[in-house]
């Protein structure tokens, strides 16, 4: 955080006191101050520690807990089995632009609406409402080609390395271990050695001499 953030501080008895207003407030109000894009710092009153993250999973949870969860169960479950992974940091990197882009297209068409309507105008406040509902399928749609690429790709990648492992290990030998002996490859006969079956070429088929 900036130096300019907004200092807030636990104490023991799981109470936020704001420096700047001089008064205790409650996880409701850390709320309105992340809706109201205003840079803040929660810190344990005693060792110092930097408790926001803590307090912004706290804040999610109370969300979920209500009566509209943004996350579904499966969804947490995925998410819950990145940790530890090699992609995590990748993962979250992923989440954190694709929520910062759609963001800004957000705040860029209500700064529009606003300019046309007014701040105030009911216009504004649900165009973004009917850009979603008429946007929605077409995004899926948008999402759902990205999957199936993504997919795809991983596949080929896959294959890739699977076939390069093949000839990595092709040349080492392993104890106990055979390789599978080719099939003799039989000489393919041309138009000429059908005529003949020998080199004499005044007998035929069978050895039997051609009358001329």
């Amino acid at each position: 955080m900036a130096g300019s953030a907004r200092l807030i501080k636990k104490y023991p008895n799981r109470r936020l006191y704001d420096t700047r207003t001089s008064s205790y407030i409650t996880l409701a109000d850390v709320k309105e101050l992340v809706v109201g894009r205003e840079e803040f710092q929660v810190v344990d009153a005693k060792t110092g520690e930097d408790l926001t993250r803590s307090i912004l999973l706290q804040i999610i949870l109370e969300e979920e807990a209500g009566g509209a969860p943004m996350f579904t169960s499966d969804l947490l479950a995925h998410m819950i089995r990145f940790y530890g992974n090699a992609t995590q940091g990748m993962m979250g990197k992923y989440l954190e632009n694709n929520i910062k882009a759609f963001t800004e297209m957000q705040g860029k068409l209500q700064e529009q609406a606003q300019a046309i309507y007014g701040e105030n105008s009911p216009i504004s406040q649900d165009l973004w409402a009917q850009f979603l509902n008429f946007q929605g399928p077409a995004l899926q749609s948008v999402m759902g080609t990205y999957v199936e690429q993504s997919k795809k790709m991983f596949s080929q990648m896959q294959e890739q390395i699977e076939s390069q492992t093949r000839n990595i290990f092709t040349g080492f030998p392993f104890p106990n271990y055979t390789p599978a002996a080719k099939e003799p490859q039989v000489p393919r006969q041309g138009p000429a050695d059908e005529m003949s079956d020998g080199p004499d070429s005044t007998t035929g088929k069978g050895g039997r001499p051609v009358q001329k």
